[in-house]
């Protein structure tokens, strides 16, 4: 085999450092990501990506449970998760995360104050708040208005004097905790209770209202409430924001309101954490640091209707989404909302036991 020419040698090694530079980065320089789907924006990746010179690599989860079940299997190497507060008391208990080294987020002072030092994570040593939702009442906003009803209780879906005219009209969310929150609300009672008998109440107005629901639902709602098949939705403040955008984008022949009960309804706030398996917490405090930005902190609540714990995203949100109260709640509503709690396993066992009945009956 006849040798190269060192000319040769120099233009070969050239044109294989002008592909390197063409190439995506190395598996060394990706960060890996566990989110829940549609949490971040293309543009917003591809900002990121350009300002760590990395790449960002995401899996999807729908909801706490299935994260933590796949972490518990043996799932290993994300760098960063985003569990809703109740889940990152379960992941601190486990001892499953990374503590925050606060002098790699110069951002973190963006974040408002009543959304820091909370139950789940005190001193926020594990967690950095990111994004909000309101289980709340989506509903058609036109029939309501012919039928009479009242769209500021959890009345609505519970009460059989307003559902004998929504029959087979009514979805719940598909969640234990979740449905037997909103009915804990209406009686009275918090979300954080630790009476059985405050529970078996619970069950109990749940179960008769159950007869006029159509479904049991966790995401086909968005789709129902918007061509109109189901008229009231218990649900997520951006799920009913989504639907709200369907409908007008559709150009039905009604309008999708959503509103938050007045008697109280479910907080939930997702966070930014750090798994130990991670590889990168170098990389994991850079993305958590340019998510904290105000342009880039917006990016939830403009793309999916999410309310925010970030003060310099404000300015960037649309005003459409800053001044709707079902998904940026005002102060003294703010303080009917809870966040739900890990509750300790003989509640848990009761609780299953109620919501198995429940689905059964």
């Amino acid at each position: 085999m006849q040798g190269c020419r060192p000319y040769s040698l120099l233009r070969a090694l050239a044109a294989l450092l002008a592909l390197a530079a063409m190439l995506p980065a190395h598996a060394a320089d990706t960060l890996y990501l566990y989110n829940w789907n549609n949490y971040i924006s293309e543009d917003t990746v591809q900002r990121f990506e350009a300002h760590c010179r990395c790449e960002l690599k995401q899996d999807y989860y729908s909801d706490n449970e299935e994260m933590l079940a796949k972490l518990e299997a043996g799932a290993v190497g994300y760098d960063v998760l985003v569990p809703t507060g109740n889940a990152v008391e379960s992941l601190v208990r486990r001892k499953a995360l990374r503590a925050i080294d606060r002098a790699q987020l110069p951002n973190l002072r963006n974040v408002r104050r009543e959304f820091l030092d909370t139950w789940f994570d005190p001193a926020n040593r594990y967690s950095v708040p990111y994004a909000t939702s309101v289980t709340l009442l989506g509903f058609n906003l036109d029939k309501m208005r012919e039928l009479g009803l009242p769209t500021d209780s959890w009345a609505l879906i519970f009460e059989p004097r307003h559902l004998q005219k929504l029959k087979g009209r009514v979805t719940v969310l598909n969640s234990q905790r979740e449905l037997m929150a909103a009915a804990m609300r209406y009686l009275g009672h918090s979300v954080q209770e630790h009476d059985p008998q405050k529970w078996e109440e619970a069950k109990r107005l749940i179960l008769r209202a159950k007869p006029y629901w159509a479904a049991f639902s966790n995401s086909t709602y968005i789709k129902d409430l918007a061509i109109g098949t189901i008229w009231v939705a218990h649900g997520y403040s951006n799920d009913m924001w989504r639907a709200q955008q369907d409908a007008a984008a559709a150009k039905r022949p009604f309008q999708i309101g959503f509103a938050t009960p007045k008697e109280g309804a479910v907080l939930a706030v997702d966070n930014f954490v750090l798994h130990k398996s991670g590889r990168r917490p170098d990389l994991a405090h850079r993305f958590i640091d340019f998510m904290l930005e105000g342009r880039n902190a917006a990016d939830v609540s403009n793309l999916i209707g999410a309310g925010n714990t970030n003060a310099a995203a404000m300015p960037h949100i649309l005003p459409e989404i800053a001044a709707n109260p079902g998904i940026f709640p005002p102060p003294a509503e703010l303080q009917r909302l809870e966040m739900l709690r890990d509750f300790d396993p003989k509640l848990r066992r009761t609780l299953s036991r109620m919501w198995t009945e429940i689905k059964v009956r």
